[in-house]
């Protein structure tokens, strides 16, 4: 999970199920993006909700999930629609790319601009495409068919500026883990797995904010005695490094010693 680009977190469940998905997301809202695995069907349906009355997470798509299948179709299969698929696709990323350093509200209004007018002529032609090809197995009909399936998560991003077009932040995230469970082969235990799980947090937390994850953690290790438990979120790396600054230089620099809490950034303003 890639919190709005803060922290990333890795939750072990022993299962992949919709029921596990809903325990992970409990009570949450907001928007939600990931591939279209069938399991978040019912997260998205309001199943994961404390109060009936709370609405359910808004579905956003992920277009390189769609992309990679139309990519599969037009060099696989040779397919000529899928190969304009793959033309159009590209200029709504080659937008976004320029886009890039804009504020969120920019962005926005760039989108409804230029990149709304692309993505309505872009499903309106994909439907055509799928209704020429959808009696038919193979590459083609399942490209057009996830693309048309889709529509309504896949034009999210159009809704608000801080909503990107894909979630590869969070897919790179994993692959190391994915990469690594080839030779770990398993953990001792589901307690051992969720450990885990907390470290990799941390470690991709840094990479995140180009903090050194082995120095972190040493600091951390040295730190986490004397903090109060309450503050706990001044420790995570996307604080770290203002929390750090207002350490004892010396203190910190030792590899054991008692370690001075500073007061809260609030308390010390008053």
């Amino acid at each position: 999970m890639l919190a709005d680009q803060d922290h990333i977190f890795f939750e072990y469940q022993p299962k992949h199920t919709g029921a596990a998905v809903c325990e992970m997301f409990r009570g949450y809202s907001g928007y939600i993006q990931a591939d279209a695995c069938a399991i978040y069907n019912a997260l998205y349906r309001g199943e994961g909700r404390t109060d009936p009355d709370d609405p359910a997470p808004t579905e956003v798509g992920c277009w390189a999930h769609a992309r990679r299948r139309v990519w599969e179709a037009a060099t696989v299969v040779k397919d000529d629609a899928s190969r304009e698929a793959l033309l159009r696709i590209h200029a709504l990323f080659e937008l976004e790319q320029q886009w890039a350093d804009l504020a969120p509200a920019q962005r926005h209004a760039r989108r409804q601009l230029a990149s709304r007018a692309l993505i309505d002529d872009f499903f309106a032609w994909a439907k055509e495409q799928y209704a020429r090809v959808k009696d038919a197995r193979g590459l083609v009909a399942t490209a057009f068919g996830y693309a048309v399936r889709q529509e309504a998560g896949l034009r999210r991003f159009l809704d608000d500026g801080r909503l990107p077009m894909t979630n590869n932040h969070s897919e790179r995230a994993l692959r190391f883990i994915c990469g690594g469970r080839k030779v770990w082969l398993f953990f001792g235990s589901n307690d051992h797995a969720g450990a885990a799980a907390n470290l990799f947090s941390l470690i991709a937390s840094c990479k995140l904010h180009d903090i050194d994850a082995e120095t972190y953690l040493a600091e951390i290790i040295h730190v986490l005695p004397f903090w109060p438990r309450d503050r706990y979120l001044e420790l995570a790396p996307r604080y770290w490094r203002a929390t750090r600054a207002r350490l004892c230089p010396k203190e910190i620099a030792r590899e054991v010693g008692v370690i001075t809490v500073p007061p809260r950034e609030s308390d010390a303003r008053e």
